[in-house]
């Protein structure tokens, strides 16, 4: 028989070793995590979030901005309409996209972490893992070059109402320049090509231009397109996090066999 103070001091002993071993569990956990591909995934969902969201509503607003003040013929923009209407579309199926590619983004980038090979002993790789992934560096990089493109093209809107806003800023300070008239600030949006040259009226002067600008349409129009050009900048960010990640997580999965050769990005 242990005399009672040895039992105990092996108890605690023991106890300290679960412990210690719960801690060492939980930080090599931690250090298998794919923090990378876990940073993109949020930036990416954020910035798609925005994009759509804000372009969504705003798309709308310049809708009802260019039926009160410079189209008033229905048929002038209904080729607009229809193009805003297929945009709106395509907006829900990018979300959707996005939604479902960056969970699998993310967890190939826990598969293919040193955590992996650890917790599951020998961790093997076939050919179809390997395409598989090399498929995702070339859809990844596909999907960031598109991205580009949708950045560039929501700085467009954001241009446009910019031109507007500064035209408006120039009417309000006419008051203390007395050589110019209001009249003769104008913004035609028929030279930007979204209506017709024979749409009436097509362009807005003076005080009409700057009640334009005091409408709740042109301010939350102006203001959420400059978020989604902000989203999808975001976007483009996270998809180059995620070019990186595949492309490295690619590696891992082509030299695996090695023993040397382990992961946690």
């Amino acid at each position: 028989m242990k005399p009672a103070m040895e039992t105990a001091a092996e108890e605690v002993t023991e106890q300290g070793q679960e412990k210690k071993g719960c801690f060492e569990c939980c930080i090599k956990c931690l250090g298998g995590v794919p923090y990378a591909s876990l940073v993109a995934t949020i930036l990416c969902f954020s910035g798609v979030a925005l994009f759509c969201g804000c372009g969504h509503v705003a798309l709308t607003g310049t809708v009802t901005i260019l039926e009160q003040h410079f189209s008033s013929n229905t048929a002038d923009h209904a080729l607009l309409n229809e193009v805003i209407q297929l945009m709106q579309y395509v907006i829900y199926g990018i979300a959707s996209f996005f939604f479902l590619y960056g969970i699998i983004l993310l967890a190939e980038g826990f598969y293919t972490t040193s955590a992996v090979k650890e917790l599951h002993s020998e961790f093997k790789t076939t050919a179809c893992g390997r395409c598989i992934s090399g498929m995702f560096v070339f859809l990844t990089y596909v999907l960031g070059v598109a991205w580009l493109g949708v950045f560039g093209f929501s700085a467009v809107p954001v241009f446009m109402f910019y031109n507007m806003w500064s035209s408006c800023e120039v009417i309000r300070s006419l008051q203390t320049n007395v050589t110019t008239s209001a009249d003769q600030i104008c913004v035609d949006i028929r030279q930007y090509g979204i209506i017709p040259w024979n749409a009436v009226p097509g362009r807005a002067c003076g005080a009409a231009l700057e009640n334009i600008c005091n409408t709740n349409e042109f301010y939350m129009s102006y203001h959420l397109f400059i978020v989604a050009c902000a989203g999808a900048g975001a976007t483009v960010i996270a998809l180059l996090i995620y070019m990186m990640a595949t492309t490295y997580n690619y590696a891992v999965l082509k030299f695996k066999s090695r023993e040397d050769c382990c992961t946690k990005f």
